[in-house]
């Protein structure tokens, strides 16, 4: 079976797109998804993104890391369909409804509520989620939040890129307090309006940049009282801008792009 799929990016943060909103697609198994993630075998991505009819918003994006497992939320991706889709939109994901405003190849996505009760990460068991009394070699006592994805976000004084994260971080994503896995956000603060951010994306590892990160990083360091209601994240791929609203809502912007349409026959990633 042949499909078509849509490549984009956001921040470089990049997704192979299958649009099934006209068209019934059929379901990828983890392991064609995998083998579509190869970047010298497959396509290669950091996200799939699968969109599909549905009946409680204009349309459903089910959302794959590259391992192949399914997430509840990416804001990246988020932007990038909008982009697509090229008008306002509400949007069912996994993490619940999302609404999209394109623009001039940028894109603002109201991400809902953070999540800070200890379930909602979740965490193994009860613990303060706003500054947990754990840590892991340098990285210690961060703060949790779920964004429609679990987070832990870890503030360092020094250069973010100093912390060895492609070692630590797949050891705090698999570590038994995080039973659905996690997140990894280290961050410096630079002002009252500027974070720098680096993520370990649990099923997909370091990458260029990631929005729910973005969201994440922000919501725990205003919960803090670090940042002011709306900060520009700065991550290696680019800047997002998030802000908060006067009802604590979540929302974020930046740019994504199409970066190019392709096919391929689903029986040689089988």
């Amino acid at each position: 079976m042949r499909l078509s799929f849509i490549k984009m990016h956001g921040l470089g943060n990049d997704f192979v797109i299958l649009d099934g909103r006209g068209a019934e697609l059929p379901r990828l198994s983890e392991a064609q998804i995998r083998a579509l993630a190869d970047r010298h075998r497959g396509i290669g991505f950091d996200q799939l993104i699968v969109l599909a009819p549905s009946d409680a918003a204009d349309f459903a994006m089910r959302i794959h890391n590259a391992d192949g497992g399914e997430v509840g939320a990416c804001g990246n991706a988020s932007r990038a369909v909008a982009v697509l889709h090229g008008k306002p939109a509400q949007v069912e994901t996994a993490g619940g409804l999302i609404a999209v405003r394109p623009g001039d190849g940028q894109a603002e996505v109201a991400m809902g509520q953070p999540r800070f009760e200890w379930p909602d990460i979740p965490l193994a068991y009860a613990m303060d989620t706003r500054d947990m009394p754990v840590g892991w070699d340098m990285l210690e006592r961060p703060g949790a939040v779920n964004v429609g994805n679990p987070h832990v976000v870890f503030f360092v004084d020094n250069d973010v890129a100093d912390v060895p994260l492609d070692r630590l971080g797949p050891e705090i994503e698999h570590d038994p307090m995080f039973p659905d896995r996690i997140n990894v956000n280290v961050a410096q603060i630079v002002s009252r309006e500027a974070i720098v951010l680096r993520v370990w994306e649990r099923g997909a590892g370091l990458t260029l940049a990631c929005g729910t990160g973005a969201c994440a990083t922000a919501a725990v360091a205003y919960r803090r009282g670090l940042v002011d209601a709306q900060v520009s994240v700065t991550l290696p791929g680019g800047t997002l801008i998030i802000r908060h609203d006067e009802g604590g809502g979540l929302h974020m912007a930046g740019p994504a792009q199409e970066s190019y349409r392709g096919t391929f026959d689903l029986d040689d990633f089988s």
